[in-house]
């Protein structure tokens, strides 16, 4: 009797010191909130989890958005036996032995076993390969989860045997959901204590969350731990717990590339509003402003070009007086430099000429240097006509050599660089048909 009542008392201590997030995971697809786009009734996973057709699966999405609990829910619809390993703490040994276990339990009662793998993109080639057999043979229904893009972290041996499932961040609606059931469940939630929230610091902790449930279920109870039982949590109490909340922005993976993107793509769209908005985010995510003021650099020639060569020269100063201001002061100069850059007029063409001129080098193979530009240092090279028909073209008239060619003669005369009618290449443009036309003339 003492015996048993200890158990059961060391158990409640168990779970009342279990996070506020793992204590409210939904046992029932009803109460899991969100992903509505992969579980909603009719759904084609809703479909596979409630006709008990289990299949390995990826999990790809953020932090937070229930990705261990939807896998959870999966093995408990499918009565499989739920295993879990972590890419970051296991190796082979651990997959061996995990393998073996569902091997046994498989050939002992006939249950399957869900075998959940937590940032499986953590995993090496060999490692991801080491499920591929277990897999086949339905030992284990794979699910792994990852926050990195599968093309890129897994191989394609492993993507081509299971399904990749797409979860989206929460939304606010869902965020409100589940910050509601935490108040109000009394078995696992903070129901108990009757803590209650202010609106202006219920507001804060929904911006705070950012799409996060771990995130929300985490303040949310740190700001209760704090608060009397029946008590307020207020806007400033919220405002010191969240002070410290980092935006989502994972340096060198998925958001990390598709802000820099998106960055890019508003100054080439002319919206300076755009870019230093997204500038701004990546800040506000901690991305190195170096790296952006980099960027800056490369569009300014990519995006701008001969349109306004001043903007080079905006984007070079803005990373020179960053390096020396330092943040945050530093961080004015490169909004600066953002925003003359996106309302600065637009041309490629100097970029598409690099490129088209690269590839002209690339499969021209050793094109010779026409005889007339070439250097004669020596008695035997003017001998050889070296130079003797260059017309030096600060002695022609308008400092123009009309008719004289440049490009090798196999190569016959190509027009790689086409200014646009946008800014000063507008007068560029107007010059090359004029000296063109000069040209004409002479053939």
């Amino acid at each position: 009797m003492a015996s048993d009542l200890f158990s059961e008392q060391e158990a409640q201590s168990t779970q009342a010191n279990r996070p506020l997030a793992d204590r409210l995971r939904p046992r029932r697809l009803e109460d899991y909130c969100g992903q509505q786009h992969l579980i909603a009734p009719g759904k084609p996973l809703r479909k596979a989890i409630e006709s008990d057709q289990l299949h390995s699966m990826i999990f790809w999405g953020p932090p937070g958005t229930g990705k261990t609990t939807l896998a959870r829910l999966i093995a408990e619809y499918c009565d499989a036996e739920f295993m879990t390993l972590s890419a970051v703490l296991s190796g082979v040994k651990d997959i061996r032995a995990a393998v073996d276990e569902a091997k046994l339990r498989r050939r002992q009662d006939g249950r399957a076993t869900v075998l959940f793998v937590d940032e499986v993109h953590r995993f090496n080639k060999s490692q991801q390969d080491a499920f591929l057999p277990h897999i086949e043979d339905g030992t284990i229904f794979f699910v792994g989860a990852t926050t990195e893009n599968p093309s890129f972290e897994l191989n394609n041996a492993l993507l081509s045997r299971v399904r990749t499932y797409v979860l989206k961040s929460f939304d606010d609606d869902d965020i409100e959901q589940i910050v509601d059931r935490a108040l109000q469940d009394e078995r696992d939630g903070l129901g108990q204590l009757g803590v209650r929230l202010e609106p202006e610091a219920r507001e804060l902790l929904l911006r705070s969350a950012d799409g996060d449930a771990r995130k929300v279920l985490n303040l949310l109870e740190v700001s209760a731990d704090f608060t009397e039982r029946g008590g307020v949590i207020g806007v400033r109490q919220m405002r010191e717990v969240s002070a410290v909340s980092l935006r989502r922005f994972d340096k060198g993976g998925d958001l990390f590339y598709d802000q820099i993107s998106a960055l890019h793509k508003s100054v080439r769209g002319s919206s300076p509003d755009g870019a230093l908005y997204w500038f701004c985010r990546m800040i506000d995510g901690g991305c190195d402003p170096l790296y952006i003021a980099r960027r800056l650099i490369r569009m300014a020639s990519e995006d701008i070009g001969n349109a306004d060569p001043r903007a080079l020269s905006i984007a070079m100063d803005a990373c020179e007086a960053f390096e020396r201001l330092g943040s945050p002061e530093g961080e004015l100069s490169l909004a600066h430099a953002v925003s003359y850059l996106a309302c600065a007029p637009k041309s490629n063409a100097v970029y598409t000429a690099f490129k088209g001129a690269m590839a002209l080098a690339k499969d021209s193979g050793t094109a010779e240097v026409p005889v007339h530009l070439r250097n004669a240092p020596t008695k035997l090279m003017k001998e050889l006509g070296y130079g003797k028909a260059y017309r030096y073209s600060h002695d022609e008239p308008g400092a123009y050599s009309a008719g004289q060619t440049y490009l090798p003669e196999e190569l016959g005369e190509i027009t790689l660089y086409e200014p646009v009618e946008r800014g000063l290449e507008v007068k560029i443009s107007e010059k090359l048909k004029y000296l063109r036309g000069l040209d004409e003339k002479i053939d």
